[in-house]
Parts: C-alpha cells; sequence; structure tokens
C-alpha cells in the first residue's frame, strides 16, 4: 500500500476522498502514534483505512473489543506521550463515556482525538442522539466538518489543540459527512512526531476525590483557553452581506452546506448576514455576541437537538439583547436529515418569500419494496429457522446489534427485543426471570467479545434460566468484516490472538455447552431440542463463515447450487419457512436463482423431495 496517495501525497496534490478517507489523511498529516477503535457505520473506513495502509511504521493501528476498551487504549498512549486516535460510531460513545470523562479531568499530554460519527435518520442504527451533548456534558472541545477538505483540516487542527491543551478533542462527523465525497488539498506529511515524555504525578493522574476536586477546577481553566482559541479560530467565521440588514442566521454542521446551497439557490446570499461555526463547543461568546448585537432576528440552523439554539438563546438573556432567536419548527425538527430543500423551505417562510420552484423528478410509480434481509447463504438464517422449529412462538427471543438482528423479519421472527450492544444475554436474563417464560437470546461472535461476556457472567453468577446461542460467523460482518478476537489465527496473521468463545463460555462457568455448524440444521434443531428440556444457563455455539467474507477475503466459493426438481408443497413450505433470497415465483412454481445462490444447501435439507445440487 505504500503508493497509496494518502501515504504518498505531498503539499499542493489535491485528491477526490471520502470524509473519512479525508480525516486519515488529516491524523497522518498531523503525525497520529496511535489509532484504537470498534467499527461501526459510518466511522468504520477510518480504522479500516489505517489497517489497509499499514502505516510504514508511521503508527500503530489496532481493533478493540469494545470502545470502552479502545478509549483506554488511546488515552494510555495519549498518557505516555503519544498522539493517538480512537473511533467509534455515535452510540459507541456511550460504551466509552466512563474513561472519557475521566480523562478530560486527567487530561492527557500526549494529546488524543475522539472521533464520534453521528447518524441522523438511523440509518444503521438504534437511534439519532446528538453526541455534540457528549462535548458540552464532558467538556470537550468539538469540530464539526462540512466538507471532506474540512475533515481533514480539523483533524490535524484538532491534533494540534488537544497536544497543546493537553486535553481531549472531539472530531463529530454525520454520515452524509463520513461518507461524502469531494477534493481535498494535501499538506506535507511530517517527519515522525516527538513524544510527550511522562512526569509521574499521581495528584494530576490517579483521580481519587482529592484530586478530582482539583482537577475540575483545572478543567475550567483549559476549557477557558479552548473558549479563546474558538473565538479566532478560522473555522469560525462571519459572512457579511452586500447590503445592510438586522437579519441573521448561526448555523454549525453539515446544516453549514445545506444553508449555503439554500442562499444560493433562492438568490437570498445577499440579504442576510451569517455565522459559521465549524469549532462548535466551547462557544465562542464574544464572536456570537458581537454578531448578535449587529441583528434584530437571528435563525439558528442546526441538523439534530436544538442545542446551539438554546446555548444563543441563553447567551442573548445574559446579554440583556433584543433579539428574537428562531430556529426548530415543524419543517425542520430534531429528527431525521436536514437538505437543501428542508432549508430552503425555513428560509422562505423565515423571509416571508415565495420558495422556489425546484424540478419534480420522475419517479416510477409501483416499484417492488425491498426491505433490510439477511444475504442469500446467510449462516444465521438457517439457525433461525432451526429455532423457529422448536420453539416456534412458545419461547421470547431477545436479541443483539449486529446483521442478525434481522431475525426480526417474517417468517423468521426471531428478535421480540433489542436495549444495545451486548443486551440480548442481559436483557434476555431479565425478561425471564420477570416473566417465567422461555427465553432464546441471539449473540454474534464481535458482540459477545464486546459486551456479552460480561452478560454471561452475570447470568451464571445469578443462575439465570435462558438458552444464548452465540451465532459464530467469524468475522464482523456488519460493519466490514473487521477483525475480532475469534477469528481464526490464520486469518490475523501476527497482529493479534485467537481466542476460544467454547472455552471462554465454560470458563465462565457455563456447563451446559454445545457447539455445532450452523447448516446442519438436523444438528442445530436437535441441540436446541435438548436445551429445552434443561435448565439454567444454556450456550450454543454455531458456527459457520459469513458468506461474504468467505467469498471475498477466505476465496471459498461453494461449486454447486440449488435447483427445484419438485413443484408442490414441499417447495411451498420452504419458501415460506425459510425465505431465502435466492428463491423467487416464477408464476405459480418456485425456482431458485443461480446467480444469488452460494450453495448452502439448507433448502436441500428442509425440503430433500423439492431441491437438489447441480454444480455451477
Amino acid at each position: 500500500m505504500s503508493e497509496h496517495p494518502l501515504l504518498r501525497g505531498v503539499r499542493g496534490e489535491r485528491h477526490l476522498l471520502l470524509g473519512n478517507e479525508a480525516i486519515v489523511r488529516g491524523a497522518l498529516e498531523a503525525g497520529v502514534h496511535m489509532v484504537s477503535c470498534y467499527p461501526g457505520t459510518p466511522s468504520s473506513e477510518v480504522p479500516d483505512t489505517f489497517h489497509a495502509l499499514g502505516g510504514e511504521g508511521r503508527y500503530r493501528m489496532e481493533y478493540s473489543v469494545n470502545e470502552k476498551v479502545a478509549l483506554e487504549v488511546a488515552a494510555g498512549a495519549a498518557l505516555a506521550g503519544a498522539m493517538s486516535l480512537v473511533t467509534m460510531k455515535h452510540v459507541g460513545l456511550n460504551v466509552a463515556a466512563d474513561p472519557l470523562f475521566t480523562c478530560v479531568y486527567t487530561g492527557l499530554p500526549g494529546g488524543m482525538v475522539v472521533l464520534t460519527a453521528d447518524d441522523p435518520g438511523c440509518h444503521s442504527s438504534q437511534n439519532e442522539q446528538d453526541n455534540r451533548t457528549y462535548a458540552r456534558f464532558a467538556q470537550l472541545p468539538c469540530f464539526e466538518p462540512a466538507a471532506a477538505q474540512e475533515a481533514k483540516d480539523m483533524t490535524r487542527e484538532a491534533f494540534r489543540l488537544a497536544r497543546e491543551l493537553q486535553q481531549p478533542v472531539m472530531l463529530r462527523t454525520t454520515t452524509r459527512i463520513s461518507h461524502m465525497r469531494g477534493p481535498v488539498d494535501f499538506d506535507d506529511l511530517p517527519a515522525p512526531q516527538p513524544k510527550v515524555p511522562f512526569a509521574r504525578n499521581p495528584g494530576r493522574f490517579v483521580p481519587v476525590p482529592a484530586v478530582a476536586r482539583a482537577r475540575h477546577a483545572a478543567l475550567d481553566a483549559v476549557m477557558e483557553k479552548a473558549r479563546q482559541f474558538a473565538e479566532g479560530s478560522r473555522f469560525n467565521h462571519v459572512r457579511e452581506p452586500e447590503a445592510p440588514t438586522r437579519l441573521g442566521i448561526i448555523t454549525s454542521g453539515v446544516a453549514r452546506a445545506y444553508l449555503a446551497d439554500a442562499l444560493a439557490s433562492g438568490g437570498w446570499e445577499g440579504r442576510i448576514r451569517t455565522l459559521e461555526l465549524g469549532m462548535t463547543w466551547p462557544l465562542p461568546t464574544e464572536l456570537l455576541g458581537d454578531f448578535l448585537r449587529r441583528c434584530d432576528r437571528v435563525l439558528v440552523l442546526e441538523e439534530g437537538a436544538d442545542l446551539l439554539e438554546q446555548d444563543v438563546r441563553a447567551l442573548v438573556q445574559r446579554l440583556g439583547l433584543a433579539v428574537r432567536i428562531e430556529g426548530k419548527n415543524q419543517d425542520l425538527t430534531g429528527r431525521g436529515e436536514y437538505s437543501t430543500t428542508l432549508v430552503m423551505r425555513r428560509l422562505a417562510a423565515w423571509l416571508d418569500m415565495p420558495c422556489p420552484a425546484k424540478p419534480a423528478r420522475a419517479v416510477e410509480k409501483d416499484l417492488p419494496g425491498r426491505p433490510p434481509n439477511l444475504c442469500p447463504g446467510c449462516s444465521h438464517r438457517a439457525v433461525y429457522y432451526a429455532a423457529r422449529k422448536v420453539f416456534g412462538d412458545e419461547a421470547y427471543y431477545s436479541t443483539d446489534i449486529g446483521c442478525y438482528t434481522l431475525g426480526m423479519l417474517p417468517p423468521l421472527r426471531t428478535a421480540d427485543f433489542l436495549v444495545c450492544m451486548g443486551s440480548s444475554v442481559s436483557a434476555g436474563s431479565g425478561f425471564a426471570r420477570a416473566s417465567g417464560k422461555p427465553v432464546v437470546a441471539f449473540i454474534g461472535d464481535s458482540t459477545f467479545f464486546h459486551s456479552g461476556m460480561t452478560g454471561l457472567a452475570n447470568a451464571v453468577f445469578n443462575r439465570h434460566d435462558l438458552i444464548l446461542v452465540v451465532l459464530d460467523n467469524g468475522t464482523t460482518a456488519m460493519t466490514g468484516h473487521q477483525p475480532n478476537p475469534g477469528m481464526v489465527q490464520d486469518m490475523l496473521g501476527s497482529m493479534s490472538q485467537h481466542l476460544d468463545i467454547e472455552t471462554i463460555v465454560r470458563a465462565l462457568g457455563v456447563t451446559q455447552c454445545a457447539k455445532v455448524r450452523s447448516f446442519n440444521v438436523r444438528a442445530v434443531i436437535r441441540a436446541l431440542e435438548e436445551m429445552k428440556t434443561q435448565h439454567g444457563v444454556r450456550v450454543l455455539i454455531t458456527e459457520e463463515p459469513c458468506v461474504l467474507y468467505a467469498r471475498r477475503q477466505l476465496k471459498k466459493a461453494q461449486p454447486q447450487v440449488a435447483e427445484v426438481v419438485e413443484q408442490g408443497e414441499a417447495a411451498m413450505t420452504c419458501l415460506r419457512e425459510l425465505a431465502c433470497p435466492a428463491f423467487y415465483r416464477q408464476g405459480d412454481d418456485l425456482a431458485v436463482d443461480p446467480s444469488l445462490c452460494t450453495g448452502c444447501m439448507v433448502c436441500l435439507q428442509i425440503a430433500p423431495s423439492a431441491f437438489k445440487a447441480r454444480k455451477r
């Protein structure tokens, strides 16, 4: 990968980069030493790119078992004087919050940047939480890029500020910024950066209560320095209109991009004064105050929660200004993503102007829906089919975060509730104890290492009664096949050590444990039927490589496909109960699409009279 432009590019070159790739280049230009992560969309390309690049000795990169551990690894590296980057998606910061708050108190001499990628619209997440709240709550300087160039530049600036203040700094992106592409002008890559020598100081770095109280005061002083930095940050700037006006807009994050498009489309650039905030915390109160004094009406545009709006309203009250502040309404709410069209509507209403008509986009009528679905040949489907055969609706199904959450869809219907990563064991235990009903919990191999082991230890300790099915497909499939501790050693190479799930399960005190191959439907059914008659904590480990991972990374392809040889009730029952995406209707008959069939042959086990295997 030494020819990759992210490692080869020099000052003056311009490259078209994904927002996440621009963040990687910014970190490299800053001289990052250590990168840790737990993968999660929309942040995954950042650590994956670092991993693919290799780094040529510039940095060390590792996939951690969860976000808390990743942040602690990065914090430890920063304590030792290294510049570190830790990456995760927005909900991952909930997992990492405990060490984050303490690191902010102690400070980190080497400098640590926390990349949190929010997901407005829930494209791949269970909520839309706005992690700018964490910047305020934990007291983190925060940068929010709105373009690929800013993603690179703000990452570099975040590292500089983190080292200068010896304080963690947040880089907050959203799905649109992470996955956009844009031109990025490069600067030179630096020579290896020095590490800050660690000076033993328990009075700072061991936050017992007496130390923590003093460090809270120190944090306030650091944040005042950060506020002064924000006042002059090149990422915070006012755009003055051509003609005098008392109308103003304050905006931040990706809403800045939508605003620019909306003003251009409406021809309104010359009518409104704008204050764009790229460094959004701490607030540049002097810059804001000066802006507000020159306005009678101010519209606050921000995607997500109304955090900036509330801050501006409070500042107006504190300064005693007679400025009318407006923000969220029925068009621009705190839900979902903004768009140029939505912002144009809000601006037109705010200006009491007609909204420019946009050409209608032709939309085909009656297009078939394409709901999320497990891949053809996914081993989870076979396990879910077996579970339905054994338990049907007698049991309640506790599920977890991963591809296998799609088991909620009919006809599988093996997901009744979900809280967060690792909760299938703990929430399933609580449900079983409170209801007295049988519970079957499902968890993937990466999620088991992430936060399932603690729940399992708790279940054994408290003598809970549930069946846990560990769906081991040998990779972190949902986020792009990143490594986890359970991957086979020949795939991990020398980078990590393989951990055996069954050994861990038994070491945690589980005596009723079995392991089967996922595609052996009869064996899965037999194991579940046996566990159904037992009590206590029972664990079934089902193994089969992720079909996409097997094809793309392991270079394994099945030499056969299934085909229908006999139409009738057996074939239609398999269609209704398995619902493999490779199946399709051909008039009244059932057929198998050979381009989608992966050769798992689960259908042959379910309806041997209806299907047979043939060579590709």
